[in-house]
């Protein structure tokens, strides 16, 4: 079973989430979607929040799981017979990110990490550009799907 792990703090989802999360399904017979708990990282919404808005996105496919962790995204995958994680890129600087950590997470374990670039209508969207809309009283419904708006 090819198994991928997509981490991220998902706080909350958005389209560009969705957008990977699709693109990703048909390589791979199951996707972990993982929030990461980060005890230093005020998050907007709960974990609980963040998890059902993701389930009930999803909620019609049954390859998709929605989990937490904390500690090492590595560790995590090892744990879950995970060998795959999905890393979006909206643009150059994620990859210029992602890509010490993906050399690091294979040399430590083996992982691979699979990067799915942004389709461009939602390549400007980022968790904290939402966040910052939300708490000013903007309108979020066209950058998250129905669960979180």
């Amino acid at each position: 079973m090819k198994r991928a792990v997509f981490p991220g703090t998902f706080d909350p989802i958005t389209l560009g989430h969705i957008d990977i999360i699709e693109r990703a399904l048909p390589l791979f017979d199951e996707l972990i979607i993982a929030i990461g708990r980060n005890v230093n990282k005020q998050t907007m919404f709960s974990l609980e929040e963040r998890k059902k808005f993701i389930e009930e996105t999803f909620s019609d496919n049954p390859r998709v799981k929605v989990l937490s962790y904390s500690g090492l995204t590595v560790r995590f995958c090892m744990e879950q017979k995970a060998d795959f994680l999905i890393r979006g890129l909206r643009n150059s600087t994620d990859f210029t990110y992602e890509m010490p950590l993906s050399q690091a997470n294979y040399k430590l374990a083996g992982i691979e990490t699979v990067f799915l670039l942004s389709a461009p209508e939602v390549s400007f969207i980022s968790s904290s550009i939402v966040r910052d809309i939300r708490r000013n009283n903007g309108d979020i419904r066209e950058l998250v799907p129905p669960a979180v708006s």
